[in-house]
């Protein structure tokens, strides 16, 4: 078992807030990228990646130049619902958030609003966006593009990237229901934890450079991903491109990553305002009920009960706010060393160690 420490959330944002900013961000972009690091860390398995272990490759592309953190955020055309915006190779985390937020501002107006974003970098989790417009009464919707990790199904080498996908709408669970999927079976941080933990991964993950399926994970990190859903995946995934970096004048299939100087990675953010339909309560009892009725179907053998989208999740948050967020002891002391490489003086507050097999 990988060796982990858990932190207090409070005490771990502010550190992360403040390495942010001696990077150079400002106090604004390094509140919106900290959040969404955060949020990160609360929802998912470290694994997935998305969270402050994040900082120091960060920190490395910011010393060499090659991301710009006061890039300009720029609207270069713009209607009543639609706009689109180039992010001048800034920060993709910060660009999507200004974008969803955008999007949500037309949507109240015209019932929708829809954001395209080019000429980006990374974006993180698409929960992070989606889940602000849910916040303010909306579904919200979260497409991006990546590199091309995917193959094509038939084909051996990538073309596509994961491309996930973020949706989410509120409920009267106290909890939003939220979908947060990537459209390959697994990615390559997950591919990476097993290779540490020395374990095999399932055969539907991955390939080798030879085009052959594989449980080992060394070798699938050599490889291609496979979508999920064999075709489909590839299919969505294919989508989605055209959803993002092609409608947006941006990067699309084998561009995205491919110039370590400019990512060139486009997403698209949109909003629909609940209140355009019904009364947000009502749709709100609506979403209970549809909940209520995944909830009471017999269970398959071997399922304890059945759960919506972001329920896992959201139970997740609720563990790590109470217990402190668990970090890969390698992890934590790479933040400690970053921030005296950096002169931060917030310090992270450690809990003990995390001695739960439940990520």
């Amino acid at each position: 078992m990988i060796p982990m420490t858990a932190v207090t959330q409070e005490s771990l944002r502010v550190f992360v807030v403040e390495v942010l900013q001696a990077m150079g961000l400002s106090r604004e972009d390094a509140d919106i990228f900290g959040d969404a690091l955060i949020f990160s860390e609360l929802r998912f398995h470290p694994g997935h990646g998305q969270g402050v272990k994040k900082l120091r490759r960060y920190q490395k592309r910011f010393s060499q130049g090659l991301f710009d953190p006061g890039a300009l955020w720029e609207i270069v055309k713009e209607s009543p619902a639609l706009a689109l915006v180039d992010a001048h190779n800034g920060l993709g985390t910060v660009a999507a958030a200004r974008a969803m937020q955008l999007a949500i501002e037309k949507a109240k107006v015209c019932g929708i609003g829809q954001v395209v974003v080019r000429n980006s970098t990374h974006f993180g989790s698409s929960a992070v966006h989606a889940c602000l417009a849910a916040e303010a009464g909306c579904i919200g919707i979260a497409f991006t593009n990546a590199g091309p990790e995917m193959a094509p199904w038939g084909a051996r080498e990538g073309a596509v990237g994961t491309n996930p996908w973020g949706i989410a709408a509120p409920t009267g669970l106290g909890f939003p229901a939220v979908l947060d999927i990537a459209l390959t079976t697994a990615g390559k941080g997950m591919m990476r934890w097993h290779a540490d933990e020395g374990q095999l991964i399932p055969l539907d993950w991955a390939l080798t450079p030879e085009g052959e399926e594989t449980d080992d994970p060394e070798a699938a990190m050599a490889g291609a991903l496979l979508g999920i859903g064999r075709y489909k995946g590839y299919g969505l995934a294919f989508m989605t491109d055209v959803l993002t970096g092609v409608i947006g004048g941006g990067g699309y299939g084998l561009t995205p990553y491919a110039d370590p100087k400019k990512w060139d990675v486009s997403h698209t953010l949109i909003a629909i305002d609940i209140e355009w339909f019904m009364p947000l309560d009502e749709f709100r009892q609506r979403m209970d009920d549809f909940t209520d009725m995944m909830k009471s179907r017999a269970l398959r053998p071997g399922f304890t009960e059945v759960l919506i989208p972001g329920e896992q999740e959201a139970r997740r948050v609720a563990r790590k706010s109470v217990v402190g967020i668990p970090l890969e002891n390698a992890v934590l002391d790479d933040l400690r060393a970053l921030g005296t490489e950096l002169g931060v003086g917030a310090q992270i507050t450690v809990i003990g160690p995390w001695e739960d097999d439940t990520l």
